[in-house]
């Protein structure tokens, strides 16, 4: 019978694969550089195959380095699903669940969310990351992250997907702009030409660009936002106009700028936001269960007001 590689040698090497750097990699695993290295040179004994390549100066993956890493993230992420069935088989929503949200989400979602998950859930401890929808998902497939909170439309072949709620986009400009003069405004080419982006990355860039249909935006390369409150002081400034999410502007995303709102015409541009996972996950009870806890948290403040 073959020998096969250990859980911790395919761990030595998905950390080297990602991080380049015997050092740090060693670090991110809580063992020492020897103890990684002799790791990884018996993982290469065991497959007959070189995976890395390492000078005084430089570590490089191998092409089967690289291929071998991507299934080791798999397996990796298999095992701890697994184990993760066994641990919360009889107790669901506690010890670490490691949540991922996008920027344009995390800030208008998770305070109303966190307060009640505390209450409702005291055993639970929720480790959050917030990132780019792309670097998440690498994140869930790799055994990172349990689960992520994105936005659809957005390419998630092979996940387990719970849409949660619709978040219409809306137009924001300076009280008093031209562009305001209707309650429920049409994206024309000229208003389409006016409109500012976040960079590259940000899904809501690309649900912008969606929203426009044939009347492209018009931008100029190099003014691009890094982050929604970013976007947001471009358009006091006066550098153009921008869609953003409705929870953003709910949330008071415009108190004090002199800024403006307004739906834009049906079919008005939306996003669904949702909860994802790997379809693998050993914790669909928690899945569901916090699906349901963000559904109500986006519930609660309306019964408040």
């Amino acid at each position: 019978m073959r020998d096969l590689p250990s859980l911790r040698q395919l761990r030595y090497l998905v950390a080297v694969a990602e991080h380049r750097n015997f050092t740090r990699a060693a670090a991110a695993c809580f063992a020492t550089q020897s103890t990684l290295s002799a790791g990884l040179k018996e993982l290469e004994r065991t497959l007959g195959v070189r995976l890395v390549e390492r000078d005084r100066h430089s570590v490089a993956m191998t092409a089967a380095g690289e291929e071998t890493a991507q299934r080791a993230r798999a397996l990796l992420a298999a095992a701890e699903d697994m184990a993760e069935t066994a641990a919360g088989a009889a107790a669901p929503m506690s010890g670490l669940l490691r949540l991922g949200v996008i920027p344009t989400v995390a800030p208008f979602v998770l305070p109303a969310l966190l307060p009640a998950l505390r209450r409702r859930f005291p055993a639970l401890r929720l480790a959050l990351r917030e990132d780019m929808t792309a670097a998440l998902l690498e994140r869930l497939a790799g055994g990172g992250l349990d689960f992520a909170l994105i936005a659809l439309p957005y390419e998630i072949d092979a996940l387990l997907v719970r849409p949660l709620f619709e978040d219409e986009l809306v137009l924001i400009a300076p009280t008093g702009d031209a562009a305001l003069p209707a309650r429920r405004i049409a994206v024309s080419q000229g208003l389409a030409a006016r409109l500012l982006l976040l960079e590259e990355g940000h899904c809501l860039r690309d649900h912008t660009l969606h929203a426009c249909g044939p009347a492209r935006v018009a931008h100029e390369a190099g003014i691009e936002a890094t982050s929604l409150l970013t976007l947001v002081h471009m358009v006091v400034s006066g550098l153009g106009l921008a869609l953003v999410p409705g929870i953003a502007v709910a949330a008071g995303l415009l108190a004090g700028t002199g800024l403006e709102a307004r739906p834009l015409a049906q079919p008005a541009p939306r996003r669904t936001i949702a909860l994802v996972a790997r379809r693998s996950t050993a914790r669909r009870a928690e899945f569901e269960l916090l699906a349901a806890a963000v559904a109500a948290s986006r519930r609660a403040p309306r019964r408040a007001r």
